[in-house]
């Protein structure tokens, strides 16, 4: 089998709202069963014993049944949250084409999220122009929204 990317794992303190989130704003679509994973195996696989961990998959929009998922989780005992920082390194925004970034934007304040940047328009040669900004969603998780001209 070839390699085929699979899901992206999103840590919520409260995993149902972050999930709710996304299927309203972006049009994911829950799959399979909610997950509450537990036990020696938990354990093993984490290395941290005594973890519980539940949440469930949404199917990421336009890729099909197939495609891949946000898999929204929330352990027992989250740690901490870190800063809400472009520059932080390590995985840092999940990006999300759109037909109107501004629509989409007040869409997000209107449910909790806040700006990190301000709305711009680049020209990129060879590329096109990009409308893009970079905000959070409820719980602080970078997102960049953007539109292709």
């Amino acid at each position: 089998m070839p390699i085929r990317y699979a899901h992206t794992n999103l840590i919520a303190d409260d995993w149902r709202r972050i999930a709710d989130f996304y299927v309203e704003v972006f049009d994911c679509v829950p799959v399979s069963s909610e997950r509450d994973h537990h036990g020696p195996l938990t354990d093993d696989l984490t290395g941290m014993p005594g973890a519980r961990i539940r949440g469930r998959h949404l199917r990421l929009p336009g890729h099909g049944e197939n495609g891949p998922t946000l898999e929204v989780f929330a352990y027992e005992k989250n740690a901490a949250h870190p800063p809400t920082e472009l520059h932080r390194p390590g995985f840092q925004h999940l990006a999300f084409e759109v037909d109107d970034v501004d629509a989409k934007r007040k869409e997000i304040l209107a449910r909790g999220g806040r700006d990190v940047g301000k709305l711009v328009t680049l020209d990129i040669p060879g590329a096109g122009k990009l409308t893009l900004i970079y905000m959070t969603d409820p719980e602080g998780n970078i997102l960049e929204l953007q539109k292709w001209h």
